[in-house]
């Protein structure tokens, strides 16, 4: 697989960082990685390009490979030239794992019409776990972004799409 373009590692980066923030300026005992991998299967796991994990769950993988069998608390993925795996393939395990929340940030509208509408624009997917299914909201342009994980994160769309570090 070629490697993520640079504005795909600038968004992770970005994101990465306005979660440190809330999970700091929140006193939660969480932390935030990029390329950690997230054990969906028994022998399948995915590498989130951002995953929130419980602090208690990094620390004891601190000196191991940093594969989290514990669901994270959320996973992040930029979408790329395999956003059919985004939309399906981790959507799907993410649910079945138990997940709480999943964005699916599609920066250049590279998915199906039927995942982000027509016409194609940028959209930021926000998936929420409710009874064991993942219930979807959607964000473009100067929408402001509601996680339920993160519910003071005062984002928009186009401000993670930009990645203004």
């Amino acid at each position: 697989m070629p490697p993520p373009t640079l504005q795909h590692l600038r968004i992770a980066k970005f994101l990465e960082r306005c979660f440190d923030r809330e999970i700091e300026r929140l006193y939660l005992a969480w932390e935030s990685l990029r390329e950690a991998g997230q054990r969906t299967e028994a022998e399948t796991s995915q590498l989130p390009d951002v995953l929130v994990v419980h602090k208690q769950d990094a620390e004891a993988l601190l000196h191991e490979p940093t594969v989290f069998t514990a669901p994270g608390i959320l996973a992040a993925e930029i979408v790329s030239t395999n956003w059919r795996d985004d939309y399906l393939h981790k959507l799907a395990e993410y649910e079945a794992l138990g997940i709480p929340e999943y964005w699916i940030v599609d920066y250049l509208a590279l998915g199906a019409a039927r995942y982000i509408g027509s016409p194609k624009r940028p959209t930021l997917s926000i998936y929420q776990l409710a009874e064991g299914e993942y219930q979807l909201q959607q964000f473009q342009a100067d929408a402001a972004i509601i996680s339920p994980t993160f519910p003071q994160l005062q984002l928009t769309a186009v401000q993670i799409f930009q990645a203004n570090l």
